[in-house]
């Protein structure tokens, strides 16, 4: 396992914090809907996809006030990816009700939240 500096760290967790825009209680009610448990990939064998996963991974960061560990800070750096590579694939209309978006809140990005701050 790679080992980061504790500024590399910081600027992960920053990133984290950006890239999460739903609160743990918003994403916990998110994971147990339908629609979050409708899309992603599951890996053979396995009742949950890994965005699923990373979701209940990701309130669990939300909850955990300092004290991370790299495995903690690993999933941050996941998250982040993730989120900013799929939201470069954002279909240009009807996201609202779309697999890309309900995809993006399972790791704990809602991609219409940025649409209102742009509006505001």
């Amino acid at each position: 396992m790679t080992h980061h500096t504790d500024r590399e760290n910081e600027t992960t967790l920053r990133e984290f914090r950006e890239a999460v825009n739903m609160s743990a209680k918003e994403l916990e009610n998110w994971l147990e809907t339908t629609e979050s448990q409708s899309v992603g990939l599951k890996q053979e064998g396995q009742d949950e996809s890994t965005g699923h996963q990373s979701g209940r991974y990701i309130v669990k960061l939300l909850d955990q006030k300092g004290e991370y560990s790299e495995a903690d800070y690993g999933q941050m750096r996941r998250v982040v990816s993730y989120v900013h590579r799929h939201l470069a694939q954002k279909p240009a209309s009807g996201i609202e009700h779309s697999r890309w978006r309900y995809s993006l809140k399972n790791w704990g990005h809602d991609p219409l939240r940025d649409a209102d701050k742009k509006a505001s």
